[in-house]
């Protein structure tokens, strides 16, 4: 009789274990299904669809396979798509040589000892980067007008100008326009990564050199900067792929002009899709293809310089 009483309550408190772990089991499915519907309707099923449609003349109305003809022409026949290509290197890479030792030397000016109040300082050079980039292609056009723009009115005074400049008319100075303003949306990110990579740095480093009577400058070059080195790497890719999908910005600035020659990589994806221009026919079956192309680039890019971060760090 015991044992049939034990039995019975052995397999009461199996069932209600049961019981508990489908509960659990429910729960955790509950609680990450938002964000599996939202994988598959924002990342999954866009994807698939720009898969599909790359293989088609497609226009939002009618859709013929035409099988690879979509790249075959990007290849070949479209030499505007490989010069926004060419335009986001130039800027990234321009961007990049005064981005990174402006950050660098910021963030160091902000962790030393003679400076004070480092978190008001940290906010104030972060404050572009939380701003949207239209805004700041606003700011900017109105800076850089022809007629009545701040810089051209400065250069003036000062005599460095004997006429305004037309800085959107030509390829190079509205290039120069771009980076200044892409600078200076994202260099204070930046600073906030160097600085806060300075403060991992073991002060006991510092101490020992300054036994050793070392000076400030050989502190910066055989401790500052080889301890930076990991973050240095994270920050170029970063700058590297914010470059790669810049398009707000180009757009409210140049759109493109003049004749595209300041055209972007993502901003030539965007007129292509949405047909954007007088007269212009949505192409969506090609802007697919060139949506895959571009990701293969990208990712060539992301291999190469992880393939080159690795080879610095054996």
């Amino acid at each position: 009789m015991l044992e049939a009483k034990t039995k019975a309550s052995e397999g009461k408190v199996k069932k209600r274990k049961s019981r508990d772990a489908v509960k659990s089991d429910i729960q955790a499915v509950c609680m990450i299904l938002p964000q599996i519907i939202g994988l598959i309707l924002f990342s999954i099923y866009p994807i698939v669809y720009v898969v599909k449609y790359a293989f088609y003349d497609y226009d939002m109305v009618t859709a013929r396979f035409i099988g690879f003809d979509n790249f075959i022409r990007i290849f070949t026949n479209d030499p505007a798509y490989w010069k926004s290509i060419l335009n986001v290197i130039i800027i990234g890479m321009s961007k990049l040589i005064v981005e990174m030792p402006l950050a660098f030397l910021l963030a160091y000016i902000i962790d030393s000892k003679f400076i004070r109040a480092k978190s008001v300082f940290r906010v104030i050079y972060y404050m572009p980067n939380v701003m949207s980039a239209a805004v700041v292609g606003l700011i900017y056009y109105f800076l850089f007008s022809a007629s009545d723009g701040v810089v051209n009115a400065l250069l003036l005074n000062i005599g460095a100008i004997t006429e305004p400049i037309a800085w959107f008319s030509g390829k190079w100075t509205a290039m120069l326009v771009i980076g200044i303003a892409s600078l200076w949306q994202g260099f204070g990110v930046n600073v906030l990564f160097f600085s806060s990579g300075m403060t991992t740095i073991p002060r006991d480093y510092y101490e020992s050199a300054d036994i050793d009577g070392a000076t400030m400058l050989q502190k910066l070059i055989h401790i500052t900067i080889p301890s930076l080195g990991p973050i240095m790497q994270v920050i170029c890719m970063l700058a590297i792929i914010n470059t790669l999908k810049m398009n707000d910005l180009v757009k409210v600035l140049t759109n493109g002009n003049p004749a595209g020659e300041t055209e972007v990589l993502m901003l030539y994806l965007f007129k292509k899709f949405f047909a954007y221009g007088s007269g212009q026919r949505a192409e969506i079956g090609y802007a697919a293809a060139l949506g895959v192309v571009t990701a293969i680039v990208l990712g060539i890019i992301t291999l190469i310089y992880q393939r080159m971060t690795r080879k610095m760090n054996e």
